[in-house]
């Protein structure tokens, strides 16, 4: 990862403690490590160690946060934020996936996160306002329920673009102001709801 540029030294000691291969299935443990995503069901992947680790460096989480994550997956990235932060919220439209996560971040002692089902899109209202959100799959625009929930001085990471690639970016609240800022180019999965793909016109 230091070798690509990422010197987020809490970000790297995260990486290093969430046991990958306990996010895939036994057949796939042998390449848990590598970096690259890998299938998880559903036609769902886990991300390559390198994105988590961009896309969590892009947060700047300190340790007190509050964050969303939009795209539970695996649970592998919300255990990366457990380790980093002080409270994770995160919302997973397959119930399959959502319950398999659920049973490993226990297993492994995660109590700060809190997972439910549901359209990701649409934020979690519960516990809004988050000081960081993060969308691990990709968007045609910024959902706005997510903008909404963003506390002042919070940061959203998400892939925005087509269904087959997108800019990593990155939306910081300044009191009524957002200032985006666009990372590298990525692909990810698409982000399937009422204010992403399939929620309009697209359907």
């Amino acid at each position: 990862m230091i070798s690509r540029g990422l010197s987020d030294e809490r970000v790297l000691a995260a990486l290093g403690a969430v046991p990958r291969h306990e996010f895939v299935s036994k057949q796939l443990a042998a390449e848990a490590y590598r970096d690259y995503p890998l299938p998880i069901g559903d036609g769902q992947t886990i991300s390559q160690p390198y994105m988590v680790a961009l896309m969590t460096a892009c947060l700047k989480l300190t340790g007190t946060e509050k964050v969303l994550e939009v795209g539970t997956g695996s649970g592998y990235q919300a255990a990366i934020l457990a380790e980093l932060t002080r409270e994770v919220y995160t919302v997973e439209r397959f119930p399959s996936l959502a319950e398999r996560a659920r049973g490993v971040l226990d297993t492994l002692g995660y109590t700060n996160v809190r997972v439910t089902v549901g359209d990701g899109t649409a934020g979690w209202k519960e516990g809004a306002p988050y000081d960081a959100i993060i969308v691990t799959a990709g968007a045609p625009v910024v959902p706005q329920s997510l903008v909404d929930q963003l506390a002042d001085g919070g940061r959203l990471v998400i892939p925005v673009g087509g269904r087959f690639s997108q800019v990593l970016t990155v939306v910081s609240r300044k009191g009524r102001q957002l200032v985006s800022d666009e990372v590298c180019g990525c692909v990810f999965v698409p982000l399937i709801g009422k204010e992403g793909w399939g929620g309009g016109d697209d359907a």
